[in-house]
């Protein structure tokens, strides 16, 4: 957010990386991933559809933001392999362990018993898992070792591509206003 901020010494240059790893691993492919869940877990039931699709869609949109960052991170990462030292990698692991410990109590405090078939302690271990992902997706070590996914079906929403377009669809759930009984 500095007006005045510009690369080119080795601090500002992993100032910049860091930034970016923050935004496309915590943000973009943390924190909206695992943040979703709930949303996608009602439209899994029925429930709520036409605002679970359009979480899908974004969180389409999302993991290519996502993926685009990280391939952003890696080119840097190899187009200046003097950046990622062994204390910058310490720092970022830390980012990681912190953002997986705010996200935590996040579930906590939105699923206290439980919701939708889910609790904070699943919703944990994706979260784990999630960062796992993006963690060794930028050359770190996962910092979960072995943790699973509590929510295959997940993957199955967010992984798969979608082939049509928000604009392409028609809802048909709904009465269509010529439909619509009065009385």
């Amino acid at each position: 957010m500095d007006p005045a901020f510009v690369t080119g010494t080795p601090e500002a240059d992993q100032k910049l990386l860091e930034s970016l790893i923050v935004f496309a691993c915590l943000m973009e492919g943390l924190f909206f991933y695992v943040g979703f869940t709930q949303i996608l877990a009602l439209g899994r039931q029925n429930k709520m559809t036409g605002a679970a699709e359009q979480y899908q869609y974004i969180l389409r949109d999302e993991s290519m933001h996502c993926n685009f960052g990280i391939d952003l991170i890696n080119t840097i990462k190899l187009e200046n392999p003097q950046l990622w030292t062994p204390e910058f990698k310490a720092e970022i692991k830390a980012l990681f362990e912190k953002a997986v410990e705010l996200e935590y109590r996040y579930a906590e405090d939105t699923m206290p018993r439980g919701v939708l078939g889910m609790n904070a302690s699943m919703f944990k271990g994706y979260l784990r898992y999630i960062a796992n992902r993006r963690a060794t997706q930028i050359g770190l070590e996962a910092l979960f070792p072995n943790e699973e996914n509590p929510f295959p079906w997940m993957s199955e929403m967010i992984d798969l591509k979608k082939e049509r377009n928000f604009f392409e669809t028609r809802v048909i759930e709904y009465q269509s206003g010529g439909a619509l009984s009065w009385d």
